[in-house]
């Protein structure tokens, strides 16, 4: 019970972000476009790896307060461009992460996860008084409601044991690969090659950054995971990949930042 309050409250957070997101929606469309390649290529990745595993979907979102926690490390040393289109990408990517969820996997969503996730999310949508909800909902969101929800539904249940199976390597294998490599690509293309352009003093070797810190992904990987697998040996292979994958990714995307400080 505890763990839908949960999922609920932060749904209505994600309704209430894209909602906000909404309201600039040119300054997004990079940062989506972005997002959708680091959805698109661990997708692929986790694919190619075990064909016809319908755990694929939990290789694609990306978890904002994890990520933007692990950005924090590096204080006043990282170029506040980086943080914007981070917070944009993951924004769009909760955006896309719930049309997979309502597209791929209607047959699957039981009428109360339905209500606690697509349902909470499109009433945070409708919600007026955005922006003071969302300063009044991010940081319990942040602090308390997430870190329960991955003990409860992660790290309490973390088996050490499948951490050499092959869904714990290729989540691992498809998020920190593919979400640098995808985010990264998809910039590279879309700046070359249309109209659209890079934020002022923002380059693409600390959108690379972007990409690895945007591999961390717990929260809605694990809403995305309880409700399409059927068997409790792929959900604990699938909390090893993504315990390991947030790990690395994190880490890497924050050494990455060291080394390529802002550009400003």
């Amino acid at each position: 019970m505890l763990s839908e309050v949960l999922t609920f409250i932060f749904f209505i957070l994600i309704g209430l972000e894209i909602r906000q997101g909404l309201n600039k929606p040119k300054d997004a469309i990079l940062p989506a476009l972005a997002a959708l390649g680091g959805m698109l290529l661990p997708a692929l990745i986790f694919i190619a790896l075990i064909p016809g595993s319908s755990a694929w979907a939990v290789a694609m979102p990306t978890d904002v307060a994890l990520a933007i926690g692990a950005l924090s490390i590096l204080g006043k040393r990282v170029n506040p461009a980086v943080r914007l289109f981070l917070l944009t990408l993951a924004v769009a990517d909760d955006f896309f992460s719930l049309l997979v969820i309502g597209i791929f996997f209607r047959d699957d969503l039981h009428l109360a996860s339905a209500i606690y996730t697509l349902g909470a999310a499109a009433i945070g949508f409708l919600l007026p008084f955005r922006h003071r909800l969302i300063s009044l909902l991010s940081p319990i969101a942040t602090f308390l409601i997430i870190p329960i929800y991955i003990f409860i539904n992660l790290l309490s249940k973390l088996d050490f044991s499948v951490a050499t199976e092959k869904i714990s390597i290729a989540v691992v294998l498809a998020r920190v690969i593919g979400k640098v490599l995808g985010i990264t690509l998809f910039t590279f293309l879309f700046t070359r090659f249309t109209k659209l352009k890079l934020p002022q003093g923002l380059d693409l070797k600390e959108i690379v950054g972007v990409g690895f810190l945007a591999g961390m992904g717990l929260t809605v990987s694990i809403v995305i995971a309880e409700i399409t697998l059927k068997t409790e040996s792929e959900l604990a292979q699938v909390r090893m990949g993504l315990f390991f994958a947030a790990i690395l990714s994190g880490l890497l995307g924050v050494l990455w930042l060291k080394r390529f400080p802002a550009s400003l």
